[in-house]
């Protein structure tokens, strides 16, 4: 633990010793105090320090894992885990939001195909039930660290994507660098547990709370464009919104 930071125990509090513990690192990585990647002395040393058990630390530090804000690797111990990735809800694309936070956004594309619609997509895109529509899914890591996966179903003809593009630019850019030109979407937000395929890709265990995140895109002329089914692990993602009284 870096040796700026400070642990002040109240020992006649009636909060438990351990969540007074978790509180304080939890704010020291929100200040900033302790960055992304910094390491924790294990838990005799700490324990030491602070003159507590060895189980009560245990217990601090799981609970900061479970929030996500400390990961335990083998043969390196416990460490920071990068800050939680704040977005504003703007008609802006992931990638792009990443990129501006500094977050080191990278794609791994798993699907790029025409697929039949089937009847609810079709309805949303405006397009005939089974006509052919462009199917894409995609693992977006930030940091290095897988963050969501992302599904989109988009009408044929609408930009020319490959797998590279996608991959090296967020997929919005790449539909105004075709052109098209997106004015509203209609969002719904939500949340649910993950599926055991979700929690392999996202590196999380099965039943893991995860954002979800439903969006259809209008151009200019009201004619859907894309729409996107996104789910997101909540300890590392979050949705900022102002609200302006009318």
């Amino acid at each position: 633990m870096t040796a700026n930071l400070a642990i002040d125990l109240d020992r006649s509090s009636p909060v438990p010793l351990y969540f007074q513990v978790a509180e304080q690192i939890a704010e020291a990585i929100r200040r900033g105090d302790l960055a992304p990647g910094s390491r924790l002395d294990n838990e005799i040393l700490l324990a030491d320090k602070l003159g507590l058990s060895r189980p009560t630390i245990r217990q601090a530090i799981q609970y900061l894992v479970d929030k996500g804000l400390l990961v335990r690797k083998r043969g390196v111990g416990t460490q920071v885990v990068h800050g939680q990735v704040k977005r504003s809800v703007e008609l802006t694309s992931l990638y792009d939001d990443l990129r501006r936070a500094g977050q080191e956004p990278a794609t791994q594309v798993l699907v790029l195909e025409p697929r039949p619609a089937p009847e609810e997509i079709a309805a949303i895109l405006g397009v005939p039930a089974g006509s052919e529509i462009l199917y894409l899914e995609r693992l977006r890591f930030a940091a290095g660290e897988p963050l969501a996966v992302l599904h989109n179903w988009l009408p044929i003809g609408l930009a020319k994507l490959t797998a590279a593009d996608l991959e090296g630019r967020g997929l919005y850019e790449l539909l105004r660098a075709a052109g098209v030109r997106m004015r509203v979407a209609n969002q719904r937000i939500g949340a649910r547990a993950a599926t055991q395929a979700e929690a392999r890709l996202l590196v999380e265990r099965r039943g893991a709370p995860l954002l979800t995140m439903l969006r259809t895109t209008y151009d200019d002329q009201g004619r859907a464009v894309e729409h996107g089914s996104h789910v997101y692990r909540a300890s590392h993602y979050s949705l900022e919104v102002t609200l302006i009284e009318r």
